[in-house]
Formats: structure tokens, C-alpha cells, sequence
């Protein structure tokens, strides 16, 4: 993984940053990760590229390659998990596991309806991914306020526009 630049961020942003890294670079078999605004939006991502799909991506790249298709996943599953609970009257929902013959989905709850998604390989150990991600929800809910959100969005706007020219 490439580290994005951090740099003019404030100091929870560059933190963040730093523990989504680590999430990457230390748990074995994880192919992309993407923080997700309860509005659906990418915050956050382990993607260099961030917002640009890259189409042409090969297999094992993440979802078609790109940070911006996993939100997109994350949020409509997230969606999709929120208004079946309730439906069935189970309360809030913590995390969502969806294991394929391919590799693995992990959404996890951080606050305020953001969502940690995380797109995992065939060999990656789910309960070891799952781990590590409720370490970065602990450390990060509580400080994703909504002016950090609103930090890291424009912050991948800036960059996405700044690539494209």
C-alpha cells in the first residue's frame, strides 16, 4: 500500500491515516479497507488511487480495483443489515461477515453510522481480521466527529481533482 500524503491534515486525520496503515500492513490476507460516511461517502481508504476506479485492475486487486467500489459495497450492505435489524426489532447492528469462495467482506459500526469495511482474501483468518478491526474502531470512533468527516472528504476531493488534471 502506498501511504496517501498527509500532509496540511490536522493531527486526528494524519491518525487515522496512520491506524488504517497499520490495519493494512499488519493483518496478512487483507486486500482493501474503506471508511464510510452514514451518507455512503468515502472517507477513508487504503486505495492509492482513492475515488478513480481502476477497471482494469486484476483479480485480487479488491472490488474491481477500487476503494471507491468497496464503499459502495460497504454502505449498501451497512444499508441493507441497519433496516433488517429493524425490521426483526434486534437493535443496532455491530459487524457483518460475508465469507465467499474467493475471499471475505468484514463491515463493522464505528459511530454515528460510519462504517469500517474491510475486503479480505480466501486465506485471511476471520476472526483475526475481525480482531484487529474492532482495535481500529475503538481507537478511531471517538474521534471521527463530523468536522474530522467533513476534513477527510474534502481532503479526498482535493486529491481526486488534483489527479485527474
Amino acid at each position: 500500500m502506498t501511504a496517501p500524503s498527509t500532509f496540511g491534515l490536522s493531527s486526528e486525520a494524519r491518525n487515522l491515516h496512520w491506524l488504517l496503515t497499520n490495519l493494512v500492513e499488519e493483518v496478512p490476507g487483507i486486500q482493501s479497507v474503506a471508511v464510510v460516511s452514514s451518507d455512503g461517502l468515502l472517507l477513508l481508504s487504503s486505495d492509492p488511487s482513492h475515488n478513480t476506479a481502476s477497471r482494469a485492475s486484476g483479480p485480487g486487486k479488491g472490488p474491481r480495483g477500487s476503494s471507491a467500489d468497496l464503499a459502495t459495497i460497504v454502505s449498501g450492505i451497512g444499508s441493507l443489515t441497519v433496516g433488517a435489524a429493524k425490521l426483526m426489532q434486534f437493535g443496532g447492528v455491530k459487524h457483518t461477515m460475508v465469507a465467499m469462495d474467493e475471499g471475505s467482506l468484514f463491515v463493522m459500526s464505528i459511530s454515528d453510522g460510519s462504517l469500517l469495511g474491510v475486503h479480505g482474501s480466501a486465506e485471511c483468518d476471520m476472526s483475526v481480521v475481525a480482531y484487529h478491526m474492532a482495535l481500529f474502531v475503538g481507537r478511531a470512533g471517538h474521534v471521527l466527529t463530523p468536522e474530522l468527516r467533513s476534513e477527510l472528504r474534502k481532503s479526498l476531493e482535493s486529491e481526486s481533482t488534483g489527479s485527474a488534471r
